[in-house]
């Protein structure tokens, strides 16, 4: 094994929960608690989830003793890390990482579940192999240069989030520096990923993390029974970085491995839309409450973003201002402006009020995306935006460096909460969501991650029965 896949593989082999810093450990909890409100309201009211569970039963992933959240039945562990994986990333709601431009949690979490459930592994050994699988998929976005990445076709959430769940997995199932890395070696021929889905607001976005899950738990089981996969995953002539991107710096994968932790820079989303799109919306609110704007007055409202912000929300713009699914809305900077103004917030029941009504879409046309100089000089530290309204009684300017939810401006344990009980609320009644709230805060305590999980089944006294 070379150096980089080497050290990458000691780190995961080696990682422990009592080891970790107490900030990255709490983080996690925050972080998982996040990502199960999601995945239960995507388990009921995402479009694209009744035909996953319909393929998932034809290809015999049902009858097994995993569970996938929001579900009543059990799951093979495989299926539960695909569909856990594919709702966590189905609201586009989940947390992100700005330098690295993906989102940490939709596989690394799913993978890290069924391995548990697997394995038998409570809750401290969760913990360790999450930030194992978070600090390698993020390592390895930064090394590749993500805007490389992204001008390849490939989404990182997905080709990254197959070594970090391998590596969450790995963990979890007891693999050693070597299996670690046949474990690389296995997923290497797993990593995928194609941004094609945004030509048509295609679902693929949503399933390349519950396969890069799935995936992820596959070459890790291999790896455990002894299945030899590729040596030099890594950094190899034909491993994943020389692969993937045109001037990958490998060093960067294990810069400061260990002793900066990149768990520490994900950010958590206030608003169901990509995450390019929310300092903008950050300074539409703002600027709105400030100056008392009604959405009646707007004439035109120029949000400016950095490049790579630009082209996935912004371009081309007559398609980005005639939004006609949810997919399309979530990355239309024109569209999540619109609902900005109109309701004076985003929450994910404003796709269903205003995909389709006439004066959004009407006010959408007012919308104007361009790369504005400063976002782009601080990116990819920020995802920042700049915001001018016109209005009928003048002009409104703001520029947002550091969007809320990122770890300088991260929301509050009220807030976050919040956010939770928002999703889940219309399934679980109080007393069941309470529980897996605290549940999910005290995951360090919990002996057994099964029983946890099911607690997020439907609950038969919310007010929502499940789809």
């Amino acid at each position: 094994m070379s150096a980089i896949t080497r050290q990458l593989a000691q780190f995961v082999a080696g990682i422990s929960y009592a080891t970790l810093p107490v900030e990255v450990r709490e983080r996690v909890k925050a972080l998982t608690l996040d990502l199960a409100g999601i995945m239960l309201r995507a388990r009921h009211e995402a479009e694209s989830t009744p035909a996953m569970i319909s393929a998932a039963g034809r290809l015999g992933f049902t009858g097994g003793t995993c569970t996938v959240i929001g579900d009543a039945a059990g799951y093979t562990p495989a299926g539960a890390a695909m569909l856990n994986g594919t709702l966590a990333h189905s609201l586009d709601f989940d947390d992100t990482h700005a330098p690295g431009s993906l989102h940490p949690s939709a596989p690394i979490v799913p993978a890290a579940l069924a391995a548990a459930e697997m394995a038998g592994a409570d809750g401290k050994a969760a913990i360790a192999a999450i930030v194992a699988g978070y600090e390698v998929q993020i390592r390895l976005s930064l090394a590749l240069d993500p805007a490389a990445h992204y001008d390849r076709g490939f989404h990182p959430s997905a080709t990254c989030g197959a070594f970090g769940a391998a590596a969450a997995a790995g963990r979890l199932l007891g693999l050693d520096a070597e299996g670690c890395a046949n474990a690389f070696g296995i997923v290497l021929s797993m990593a995928a990923g194609s941004m094609q889905f945004l030509v048509n607001g295609a679902w693929t976005k949503r399933s390349h993390v519950g396969h890069a899950a799935m995936c992820g738990l596959i070459a890790a089981t291999q790896a455990s029974e002894g299945y030899k996969g590729a040596a030099n995953a890594i950094e190899g002539k034909w491993g994943f970085l020389h692969a993937y991107a045109p001037a990958a710096d490998a060093a960067k994968v294990v810069d400061g491995l260990g002793r900066r932790w990149e768990t520490l820079k994900i950010a958590v989303k206030p608003y169901p839309s990509c995450r390019y799109t929310h300092a903008a919306l950050d300074g539409i609110l703002a600027l709105a409450r400030t100056h008392a704007i009604q959405a009646d007055e707007v004439e035109a409202v120029t949000v400016g973003l950095p490049e790579p912000g630009w082209k996935i929300t912004g371009d081309p713009e007559p398609a980005k201002q005639s939004p006609a699914s949810v997919v399309d809305g979530q990355f239309s900077m024109a569209f999540c402006a619109a609902v900005a103004l109109r309701s004076g917030g985003f929450v994910w029941d404003d796709y269903a009020r205003h995909l389709g009504d006439p004066v959004t879409l009407a006010l959408c046309k007012r919308v104007w995306t361009k790369v504005d100089p400063s976002a782009q000089a601080d990116f990819p530290a920020e995802m920042s935006a700049s915001v001018r309204i016109k209005t009928t009684r003048g002009e409104f300017e703001t520029y947002v460096r550091v969007p809320k939810g990122e770890p300088a401006n991260f929301l509050s344990a009220a807030e976050l909460r919040a956010k939770f009980d928002g999703l889940a609320g219309p399934y679980l009644s109080a007393p069941r969501r309470e529980a897996l709230a605290q549940a999910l805060l005290a995951l360090d305590e919990a002996q057994d991650i099964g029983a946890l999980l099911r607690l997020a089944r439907p609950d038969e006294t919310s007010g929502r029965r499940a789809a």
